[in-house]
């Protein structure tokens, strides 16, 4: 099948990758624009952008679909579909033979919007998977092509989330292909719709006086990136694992080890990390570092 595919982050490589392996023709590959990026702000190809590279693939980097020249370039490829994985712009209306097909990290309706793995975990859901949309003008509206759902396992981060679902996205992907034609596409309820809403760096910092449950939800589903944060003498460490216990305090008391008291129960910090440094063990921090009676 001759396919042209939109992405941009380490999501959607897998899910190219995995195209590129089961046979299928890239013909073009759209991706966001070199960006500058890490502490030095050089200016970085995204990761969907190198490895069309190294795949010997036409690689595309338009700002945006405005530009008449950019869109009659996209509608000269003359593609069977398009497959469009987190690529972030709005593309033409429909240009291909079968359609353009997105797929999205969370079961649809639920979670439409940017950050579907990260307000899952947030918000304490226990299913979440993958939802292969025919592409429609609304924010993740269209009709259902095919949908897989998996559990999220109890001390899981968005980071290991999100490997998961490439992984189950690039094996859907693949499996439906061949039948897009004969698939019946079934609208979206018009129940059960949220919107995941980009994270803000300001919902970062813990809030020990919020339940356990809701602390831990914040910190696995910030991590890696931008990860939950507080305050220890004076600097930011970033918490990145967690688990929650059956203990008591007061909120932000710190209670055994790395062990914090929330307003019910109490959360065990597994992982986290300095500024400038790379994550550590709970266990290696504390040889080196002691916690003040109470984290605010």
């Amino acid at each position: 099948m001759r396919i042209v595919f939109f992405g941009t982050p380490e999501f959607s490589t897998i899910i190219l990758n995995a195209l590129i392996a089961a046979g299928h023709e890239i013909i073009c590959v759209y991706s966001q624009p070199p960006r500058s990026a890490g502490r030095g702000q050089k200016i970085q190809k995204s990761s969907v952008h190198v490895q069309a590279i190294k795949s010997d693939l036409l690689v595309r980097t338009p700002e945006n679909f405005i530009e008449d020249i950019t869109i009659q370039e996209y509608l000269g490829l003359n593609a069977d579909c398009a497959v469009v994985v987190a690529y972030g712009l709005i593309l033409p209306k429909e240009a291909n033979r079968l359609g353009s097909f997105n797929i999205h990290a969370s079961i649809l309706p639920r979670w439409r919007g940017a950050a579907p793995i990260q307000r899952a975990i947030m918000e304490g859901d226990t299913i979440t998977g993958i939802s292969i949309i025919r592409m429609a003008e609304g924010l993740d509206t269209g009709p259902v092509i095919n949908e897989a759902k998996t559990k999220i396992n109890e001390l899981e981060t968005a980071g290991q989330l999100n490997q998961r679902l490439a992984n189950l996205g690039a094996e859907l992907i693949v499996r439906t292909l061949p039948r897009l034609e004969t698939f019946i596409e079934t609208e979206q309820s018009s129940l059960g719709i949220c919107y995941a809403k980009k994270i803000s760096k300001l919902e970062a910092r813990v809030d020990w006086a919020k339940p356990a449950e809701e602390v831990s939800g914040l910190i696995r589903g910030l991590s890696p990136f931008p990860g939950a944060w507080t305050t220890i003498d004076g600097e930011r460490v970033k918490l990145l694992e967690c688990r929650v216990v059956s203990k008591h305090g007061k909120p932000g008391e710190i209670l055994d080890g790395f062990t914090v008291a929330c307003s019910t129960s109490a959360v065990e910090i597994i992982y986290v990390q300095k500024p400038g440094r790379k994550s550590m063990s709970a266990v290696d921090f504390l040889r080196g570092n002691k916690l003040p009676k109470k984290l605010v």
